[in-house]
């Protein structure tokens, strides 16, 4: 046997052409390759200096190619990397290491929509790696089989499992899908991780291992379905089994086996943007759990291979890791592909996806034949039964077993294990001693059943109208199909008696959810009571004719789209269109355009924003919807809604709107927003509670701290923002302002008193004559603030404390003290800002930029019902409304005085102009300003609050104080 074959991971990377989504938003281009670099520029940042890396394959796939007559994309110049020749450097090596009995894996990496699927499994002409590989295998079976002696035997099998939350399925065993908690992964002494009772099915063709993936599409199809599970946020592990037998030089029997692993990685965009900062559950979703632990294994091997002392590879910390252990760290010849997008709008995850690769590729392997005598195989594991036999009749033999310093569970736990060893070599020692054709006969029967299932299934579709499945993936769209033949079909879940055609299970499907009945080929559907159907977005109250491609969802989940064979006929028109089918993404959009969004509003001039918010809104909606149906199934007491935030409302000036998630306790009211990581992190949370909950665990519930569901009262939330201009403080003009708190709605939540003073170093009032008349004298020399935040009034009646945050230019952050026990807090807040030397970009900010000030509060814990959305007047008492009212009326008198006083002095200008005066005499210019207690530098000021609102009121059209809020 040849020694082990150290070598490192072999990295390609390769970037596709823009999708149709990228060229809506006119997208450019920021990859660059050449040889065996790639370059990436930031867009953000596009004179920086590109970030370069070098793998074993770099390959552009972006342009420089035509679609020939079948489809097959052929390279135009000579730097297109086409499916051939990915194949030629990566796919073949696959072929020959198998033939030479090692052991394989191809990963395939990369943000979902990056085309790894393309590169792995191909397009129609435009095959991938694996029915490339796999024919030529099967090509290469029966060139051997023909001059093979009696004796020589070729041997494939198929298997496919998929990881979960943490949970391991058969995905050609749909029963698995049944075992609580998944299926259990064990360690064997030699051969390392494995799935206890995995099924394998013999093969003898490229089809019939294509059959089997299907199925198992088909099957994590239904499964993802009814699982309220998200199809992105799942691994899927092809593997594919060679075993040569035959006689060696000396006559002895030898078996040589390779297993081929094609490991099809979740969403990798999904890893640095799911964890939600600072929220309590961040590390409680075991969703997050495998890739963040494939990236630390990844690291830790890297390191390993760089010479680091010390370090130990965390194998163990997800199923998904151990499963691989052999690809990345021990058994193997391992290649990575990482795919990824050339667009600007995907900068994060592309450049994520290659520092990721640029890890991989340091990793070492040590590969070996895998080659032993049949009749040593055999022995060995007669052998280990043995040893396994003793050890359970140790530990067993009916009585309880004790063993010093291990607790019973753990020892029961350890019997199991043993159990299960024995049972699957057992199960390996019986597929020795079958012959091939035996475990092909088995098999075939059943592949033929289900191929002339599929067939006719092929051949109904072509004449009867039927549902087929829209999913996230599009994999895994169109491989469910349900029928609605002539007659009446019913659709419900399995509690309906008797059980309905069409059996849907999941989220707020009902026992008797709809009824579709087909007479002379008009099929009409009608709702049941209580069941959510939506026809093309509108939701259904009545029956209503289906007609092709009318999409329809059942529940808040199952979204299909009807197919009409005889509608399609009559009308030339669709079938013109049938080349365009209904897309998940299209689907939605259409739900979110009914739904009332701005955002999906009809024309094409959005613009790469409009389509980023969009596409946000596509991704949470259903979300949304699933996590109101599970909080009512599950009797939580909550409702989720989707909050569209402006920049304003975050202070910005420019920006892109967000998508957030508010969530709101139906029993007072109380409300907490959620940035659309921390929503995902606990929605995932909230899927694992509910499956438990549908599996009938008695644990389902969890304590409050631990429940997605919750949030503690005094969690502190935005209350709203107030924006104070700063232009007066360039003129050494103070600003005294009672100004409107606005939340991202843009309602007004209360009133906050700010004043903000130029000061001495001390913090001693200036001289009234020390104002400029141009802000530029100030340059070069120091200018101080007094900021005082002096009270809040009317904050909304959920609020029990307040505080108020805020920073100034580039000071760190600075916040009032929290004032507990009312919603009129009074702050009595002060501090001293300064900038020891004014630059023009100091200047700048006070002219241009405004101070934002957000009022933080939290809620009352109770259940009496306080509405928040409520005035701030409402609910205050008599001498408080008195107060209020007073102190604003005072403020508004006063700019109402001032702005008396300016356009007194402009109609004096304007005289003087018309009289070709050059100097207006000092005595009227005093007149104006003569009045009580008026100052002459507050003249300023008033001019500069007049030019503020004029400013807000082109800003957004309206003013609703004087306080010039904007959100």
């Amino acid at each position: 046997m040849p020694p082990p074959s150290s070598e490192n991971v072999k990295v390609a990377v390769r970037v596709r052409p823009f999708n149709d989504r990228e060229k809506n938003m006119n997208a450019s281009c920021i990859i660059k390759m050449s040889g065996n670099s790639t370059e990436i520029t930031n867009p953000n940042n596009p004179n920086d200096t590109p970030k370069r890396f070098t793998y074993d394959k770099s390959y552009w796939s972006h342009d420089g190619f035509t679609e020939q007559a079948d489809g097959y994309l052929e390279p135009t110049e000579d730097h297109y990397a086409d499916q051939k020749k990915v194949f030629g450097d990566l796919g073949q090596m696959v072929l020959d290491n198998a033939w030479q009995g090692y052991n394989c894996c191809l990963f395939a990496y990369g943000q979902t929509g990056s085309g790894k699927s393309y590169s792995i499994v191909g397009y129609r002409s435009n095959k991938g790696i694996v029915p490339v590989a796999c024919e030529g295998l099967f090509h290469g079976i029966e060139g051997k089989r023909k001059t093979a002696s009696q004796d020589q035997e070729f041997q494939v099998f198929v298997s496919m499992l998929e990881i979960y939350n943490e949970q391991v399925r058969d995905l050609l065993n749909p029963s698995s899908f049944k075992v609580k908690g998944g299926l259990k992964v064990r360690e064997h002494p030699q051969k390392g991780f494995y799935v206890e009772t995995q099924a394998k099915f013999p093969v003898q063709s490229y089809p019939d291992i294509n059959s089997k993936i299907n199925e198992g599409t088909r099957n994590r199809t239904i499964a993802s379905t009814n699982m309220n599970a998200t199809s992105s946020r799942a691994h899927t592990i092809v593997s594919i089994e060679f075993v040569q037998k035959g006689k060696n030089e000396r006559g002895q029997m030898m078996t040589k086996t390779s297993i081929i692993n094609l490991v099809d990685l979740a969403g990798s965009e999904r890893v640095d943007s799911t964890g939600a900062t600072g929220d309590r559950l961040k590390e409680g979703a075991a969703i997050n759990l495998s890739l963040s632990s494939l990236g630390n294994v990844i690291k830790a091997l890297a390191d390993m291979s760089s010479g680091k002392k010390g370090v130990r590879v965390p194998y163990r910390d997800s199923k998904l890791t151990m499963l691989l252990k052999n690809a990345l760290g021990g058994n193997s010849k391992t290649i990575m592909i990482a795919a990824i997008s050339p667009a600007d709008v995907n900068y994060e995850e592309t450049l994520s996806t290659l520092r990721y690769a640029d890890r991989a590729k340091a990793i070492k392997t040590k590969a070996v034949v895998n080659e032993s005598p049949t009749e040593k195989l055999i022995r060995e594991l007669k052998e280990e039964n043995a040893r396994l036999q003793a050890e359970l009749q140790k530990g067993g033999g009916g009585q309880a077993a004790v063993i010093q310093g291990i607790a019973e569970e753990e020892v029961e736990e350890m019997k199991r294990e043993l159990e299960g060893r024995l049972q699957q070599n057992q199960a390996e020692m019986d597929q020795m001693k079958q012959s091939w054709e035996q475990r092909l006969k088995e098999v075939q029967t059943s592949q033929q059943e289900e191929l002339e299932k599929e067939r006719k299934k092929r051949e109904e579709m072509k004449v009867i109208p039927h549902f087929w499945n829209l999913n996230e993936d599009p994999a895994l769209t169109g491989m469910v199909v349900h029928f609605a033949p002539p007659g009446v079909t019913r659709v419900g879940n399995n509690k309906a008696d008797p059980q309905p055609e069409i059996l849907l299970s999941g989220l707020t499907i009902q026992p008797e959810h709809a009824v579709v009945t087909n007479r002379k080929g008009q099929i009409v559907v009608k709702p049941c009571p209580n069941a959510k159907v939506l026809i093309n977005g509108n939701e259904l109250t009545d029956r209503v004719e289906l007609h092709h491609n009318d999409r329809i969802m059942f529940g808040s989940r199952h979204l299909y789209v009807f197919h009409h064979p005889q509608d399609l006929a009559k009308n030339p028109a669709k079938a013109k269109l049938e080349a365009e089918k209904p897309t998940y993404d299209s689907a939605q959009q259409e739900i979110a355009a009914n739904s009332g969004f701005a955002a999906f509003g009809k024309g094409t001039d959005k613009s790469k924003d409009d389509l980023l918010l969009q596409e946000a809104l596509i991704e949470l909606m259903p979300m949304v919807s699933e996590a109101n149906a599970m909080s009512e199934e599950l009797r939580k007491r909550v409702r989720f809604e989707i909050a569209l935030i402006s920049p304003q409302s975050r202070g910005l000036k420019h920006g892109r709107t967000e998508v957030a998630v508010l969530m709101r306790n139906v029993d007072n009211d109380n409300e907490f927003l959620w940035n659309r990581n921390k929503f995902l992190n606990r929605k995932y949370l909230m899927q694992e509670m509910y499956q438990n909950f549908v599996d009938g665990d008695k644990d389902w519930d969890k304590e409050k701290d631990k429940d997605p569901f919750w949030e503690p009262p005094d969690t502190e939330v935005l209350i709203g923002c107030v924006h104070v201009y700063l232009q007066s403080l360039a003129y050494l003009i103070e600003i005294e302002e009672l100004l409107g708190v606005t939340d991202y709605r843009g309602m007004e939540q209360g009133l906050v008193k700010i004043d903000i003073f130029p000061c001495a170093d001390d913090g001693s009032e200036l001289q009234d004559e020390d104002f400029v008349d141009d802000p530029k004298e100030l340059l070069g020399k120091s200018a101080t603030f007094k900021i005082s935040i002096s009270n809040a009034r009317g904050l909304p009646s959920r609020i029990c404390k307040s505080q108020c945050k805020y920073k100034f230019y580039l000071d760190r952050g600075h916040s009032t003290q929290e004032i507990s026990g009312t919603r009129n807090p009074d702050f009595n807040h002060t501090e001293i800002v300064s900038c020891k030397m004014v630059t023009q970009q100091f200047l700048d900010y006070l002219e241009n930029e405004a101070l934002v000030i957000e009022i933080w509060g939290r809620q009352k814990d109770g259940n009496s019902k306080n509405r928040s959305s409520a005035a701030p007047g409402d609910s205050l008492s008599e001498q408080e409304k008195y107060e209020l009212q007073v102190e604003l009326n005072r403020e508004r008198k006063r700019v109402a005085r001032l702005e008396a006083k300016m356009a007194k002095l402009h109609d004096l200008i304007t005289t003087a102009k018309e009289d070709d005066e050059e100097v207006i005499k000092i005595s009227e210019i005093e007149d104006v300003l003569s009045g009580r207690g008026f100052e002459p530098h507050r003249f300023r000021a008033a001019a500069r609050v007049i030019a503020m609102t004029e400013r807000a009121k082109n800003y957004q059209g309206q003013v609703t104080s004087k306080a010039c809020s904007i959100q």
